[in-house]
């Protein structure tokens, strides 16, 4: 799932906005949401500093003491692998966004042609170049960090993170390949996210929101001199 959040100076080409992603989202199937959509960039920067947030969608030109440009670079020190669109209707600063990293930039106003063809750009571009998102046949795209554990149920596998469970027909085999070091087996039904455990019991790891799942007799000590050592690369091939 991908969090986008809008910025724009503008409520009326805000809500076109909104509704345009989010025709775009259903048409083509696509696993997004828009977490917020404001006019202030006081609250755009609040909300990102505390949110897990994808892709922003920023007017560079905002009337506002700061400026879309000054938003985002504030924005891109804490959040590198933030995905950012701008929006203007001034050409002459196009080449001023590349300094922040920008994705693309949309002239306004804005057309949903132009829009649709970016939205899915920045989806095969995620696909293609960054393992920091889970792809499940082409349409689900999790970000790695949020996953807690991954667990295995007949034909399909259930992706758990904090807000959602996530059901696809794959398989363990397909997956592992995809995910970043920090995803250990710890049971013949479950892989787990290192960075997203709270604490561990003699049979079980905890996560947050009361989630949990199994350590398996077969894979604990493995699991346990992993966890002791740091030393997670690849681990789960030794566990098969």
């Amino acid at each position: 799932m991908l969090n986008f959040v809008l910025c724009d100076d503008n409520q009326n080409i805000l809500s076109k906005l909104v509704k345009l992603l989010e025709n775009i989202f259903i048409k083509h199937d696509l696993q997004a949401k828009i977490l917020l959509a404001s006019t202030e960039p006081s609250e755009i920067l609040h909300f990102t500093k505390n949110n897990s947030v994808d892709v922003l969608i920023l007017d560079i030109n905002l009337k506002h003491q700061i400026s879309g440009l000054d938003l985002a670079e504030e924005i891109r020190s804490f959040n590198r692998n933030l995905y950012i669109i701008f929006t203007t209707a001034h050409l002459e600063y196009v080449m001023l966004a590349y300094k922040v990293k920008t994705f693309d930039y949309l002239v306004k106003p804005i057309s949903s042609e132009k829009l649709e063809e970016t939205i899915l750009r920045l989806f095969n571009d995620i696909e293609i170049s960054s393992n920091q998102y889970l792809n499940i046949n082409g349409k689900i795209l999790i970000n790695q960090k949020n996953i807690l554990y991954i667990k295995k149920d007949g034909m399909k596998i259930i992706i758990c993170t904090p807000s959602k469970d996530y059901s696809a027909y794959s398989s363990f085999n397909k997956i592992e390949p995809c995910l970043s070091d920090n995803f250990v087996r710890c049971h013949k039904s479950f892989i787990v996210n290192l960075n997203n455990i709270l604490d561990i019991s003699d049979t079980t790891i905890f996560f947050a929101e009361n989630n949990s799942c199994s350590i398996g007799p077969k894979y604990k000590i493995q699991f346990l001199e992993v966890l002791k050592n740091g030393n997670i690369t690849k681990h789960m091939d030794g566990f098969n």
